[in-house]
């Protein structure tokens, strides 16, 4: 016996490819969909991780920029304790000058000069005196030029040659000298002084 099937297979089976198909678009679609919103998730959570980080960056930023003011505001105290520091130096110093002044022109003024006035102005020092020679005034000048502690750059002004009572002439001068700071005189002081011949 022959069987014949006379149902429409044809129709039967564009159905299920239509369905399969549809099913394959709604199956690619969940899974796109899925791969979409892992992708976010990753993506939000980076993001998150980021800003976390850079928040405490930040934080640590601010921080440093706090201590950097306060190492800023250190060294400035530390400057001007230093300048109060070297003031009080300065002052102390410049009470005892006078003293150092006046045993430099002490020890090195010859036989044979007198000083008549000493006048200081800040580190400049001028000097007038009577001298029985022009070779006594030169040799107070070499004593200030090298072998003075506290005392340099002497300059002579002026000499003028008189004649005094009794016919005697003698000779009236002024000079200039600069006081040395401690710094500058302290070399001078450990020096060895050369020996300068007084003339007779």
């Amino acid at each position: 016996m022959i069987l014949i099937n006379l149902l429409p297979h044809r129709e039967e089976k564009r159905k299920r490819r239509k369905q399969a198909f549809f099913t394959g678009i709604g199956v690619a679609a969940f899974a796109g969909v899925l791969l979409a919103g892992g992708w976010w998730f990753v993506l939000d959570q980076m993001k998150a991780a980021q800003e976390a980080r850079n928040a405490f960056l930040q934080t640590e930023i601010k921080k440093l920029e706090a201590q950097i003011k306060e190492v800023a505001n250190l060294r400035a105290e530390i400057e001007a304790l230093k300048a109060r520091q070297k003031s009080v130096e300065d002052l102390q110093t410049d009470r005892n000058m006078p003293v150092h002044l006046l045993n430099d022109l002490v020890a090195q003024t010859p036989d044979g000069v007198y000083l008549t006035s000493v006048r200081q102005t800040g580190q400049n020092v001028a000097i007038t005196g009577v001298a029985q020679t022009n070779e006594r005034v030169s040799e107070l000048l070499r004593n200030t030029l090298y072998n003075a502690t506290w005392l340099s750059k002497p300059e002579l002004v002026e000499i003028v040659a008189q004649t005094a009572q009794g016919g005697r002439r003698q000779y009236n001068f002024a000079m200039r000298l600069t006081l040395k700071r401690p710094q500058a005189a302290a070399p001078a002081a450990s020096a060895p002084s050369a020996p300068v011949a007084k003339a007779s």
